[in-house]
């Protein structure tokens, strides 16, 4: 013990300047480290912003359950879809419409002729021939781009446009 304390009385000074140099290079771990905890601070407080001052956990659980309500949601749009799908081919999607003049005794084409035919060109034709004594009203089946019954010439050209169209556009002159 002795040789112990005559080492730290002749080398008081060098062991004083190493403990300064020492709690020199502590205080600046400590600053350091100080600083990297105000950091961690900041970006939980920006991670928990909006959160009432929730705990992380307590974000992180909301954002799960949101989570798990849009993934609900998305499962029956997903279901409406595919049942929209389903109707789609049996929905009028190809439309054609020829707008004519059949009696000379009348002014402007008030008389047409109208195709709404489904995605496999099934539906019907409405046609209407207008007079000054009175309009008339004709209805006649279309199964895959051809009538049951003899068409006129401008509900064959609606045929045509609307099995020319594509389907949901509608086409006519």
């Amino acid at each position: 013990m002795a040789d112990l304390n005559a080492f730290v009385s002749s080398n008081i000074g060098v062991i004083a300047i190493a403990l300064v140099a020492l709690d020199a290079i502590l205080l600046v771990a400590l600053l350091l480290v100080a600083r990297r905890a105000r950091q961690l601070d900041r970006r939980l407080a920006s991670m928990t912003r909006g959160g009432d001052g929730q705990s992380l956990e307590q974000v992180l659980a909301t954002h799960l359950d949101r989570v798990d309500a849009v993934a609900r949601d998305l499962d029956v749009v997903e279901a409406r879809t595919a049942i929209l799908e389903a109707g789609a081919p049996l929905a009028y999607q190809r439309i054609g419409l020829v707008r004519f003049n059949p009696f000379e005794d009348t002014g402007g084409n008030q008389s047409f002729a109208l195709a709404l035919l489904d995605g496999k060109g099934t539906g019907f034709v409405v046609s209407s021939l207008h007079a000054r004594s009175g309009t008339r009203v004709y209805g006649k089946a279309v199964t895959a781009g051809v009538a049951e019954s003899t068409l006129s010439d401008e509900e064959t050209e609606a045929v045509r446009l609307a099995m020319a169209s594509r389907p949901g556009s509608s086409r006519g002159t």
